[in-house]
């Protein structure tokens, strides 16, 4: 009995050793910075010269016109590329799981590839293909669906539709093999017991594939509104904000308060908890909408 109780002593010093380290880091790496943050949220002044101002740069939010664009720019990003990539990311994995499709190896890498490209590097790429002389504008002219070149960059619509095509293009491929992994799941049988009872195509993916996916395409749902309220690196690497704020995300505010304008840290840790807010409420607002319970 002794040695019993020593071993399972011993098992349970070494298992908490292991989850307090763990737990330790977490701690250290995430929650105390995002306690500082806040901290910071509470104060205001120059660079590293802050004083307490309590709630002042919360309100201040409500009447700062950039912060206002940012978040009408950020959300019109997410309610209209978010869907569509959910969409063609669905669409995608389906046409991909036929086992009847030949080189779905090389489609599936194909499609999967924009996610794991750098960053800079295709923001770059898009850039110059949707410049005023670029290879869109040439393409759109030579098969006559434009007469002259779109100002894909400089004019406030066309630039927030060249972000929406860059983080669409980038980001499908990530959430198609989220889909497909969860399509491969699926018993191949319930397909079949479908077609005997005379299901259609168009049936069978509504009644069967939709229901089955369910979890996964809240969870892609989530992280893809996550990603978009923190955009950044699309916006600052084709168009720099503009023209005009017009394609401004709230990330690239905090940026330019944290080391573009006069330093603000108060205030742009402010800001970064307005993300954390937006990304609670859609996320909340997704949960419901999805029917579940525990939101």
């Amino acid at each position: 009995m002794k040695s019993s109780r020593s071993y399972r002593l011993k098992n349970t010093i070494i298992g908490w050793s292991f989850v307090t380290v763990a737990a330790l880091l977490i701690f250290v790496f995430y929650f105390y910075p995002m306690v500082q943050a806040f901290i910071m949220s509470l104060q205001s002044g120059r660079g590293t010269n802050l004083s307490f101002v309590g709630l002042e740069n919360y309100a201040r939010l409500l009447k700062d016109p950039v912060f206002l664009t940012t978040v009408k720019n950020t959300v019109i990003y997410l309610i209209i590329q978010v869907p569509v990539m959910i969409i063609l990311a669905l669409f995608i994995s389906v046409l991909l799981n036929d086992k009847a499709l030949k080189f779905k190896g090389f489609f599936r890498t194909a499609i999967f590839l924009p996610c794991v490209t750098s960053l800079v590097a295709y923001s770059v790429i898009f850039k110059y293909l949707f410049g005023q002389d670029g290879l869109v504008n040439i393409m759109l002219m030579k098969i006559s669906l434009i007469s002259e070149p779109i100002q894909w960059l400089t004019d406030p619509f066309w630039a927030k539709i060249t972000i929406i095509i860059a983080i669409t293009w980038r980001w499908t491929g990530y959430n198609m093999i989220f889909y497909l992994s969860s399509l491969q799941n699926i018993d191949h049988s319930i397909y079949e017991a479908a077609k005997i009872d005379g299901a259609s195509p168009i049936q069978t993916f509504f009644k069967i594939t939709i229901p089955m996916l369910k979890p996964i395409i809240l969870f892609t749902s989530i992280t893809s509104t996550i990603g978009t309220l923190q955009l950044f690196d699309e916006v600052m690497n084709i168009t720099v904000g503009g023209p005009g704020n017009a394609t401004m995300t709230i990330s690239q505010y905090i940026y330019n308060l944290s080391f573009k304008y006069t330093p603000d840290f108060g205030y742009a840790a402010t800001v970064s908890y307005a993300i954390v807010i937006l990304i609670v409420i859609f996320s909340i607002i997704q949960f419901r909408v999805a029917g579940d319970k525990n939101a």
